[in-house]
């Protein structure tokens, strides 16, 4: 009994660790999204922006780039903290 018992706790532990892996690509999916879906906004209003007004358009070049900076360190972040608790 005791050799069946080792052989299920085997599979269990080798399942867990797959179901783990599975989550944290889930999960890092998840963590682009918002990111990505920020830098959309982003880029999309500096450009309604600048097509509004013509003369400030280095203003808000300098400021999109500046906030792209921001939102690209959350997605690092997501990418960084699922190497780290894998």
């Amino acid at each position: 009994m005791e050799g069946t018992s080792t052989v299920a706790l085997a599979e269990t532990s080798t399942i867990l660790a797959e179901v783990s892996g599975n989550i944290a690509t889930i999960g890092y999916g998840i963590a682009v999204l918002g990111p990505g879906i920020g830098l959309g906004i982003l880029i999309g209003k500096t450009v309604e922006g600048m097509a509004r007004q013509p003369e400030v358009a280095g203003q808000l070049r300098t400021t999109m780039f500046i906030g792209i900076g921001f939102v690209e360190v959350l997605g690092l972040l997501g990418l960084i903290t699922g190497f780290i608790f894998k």
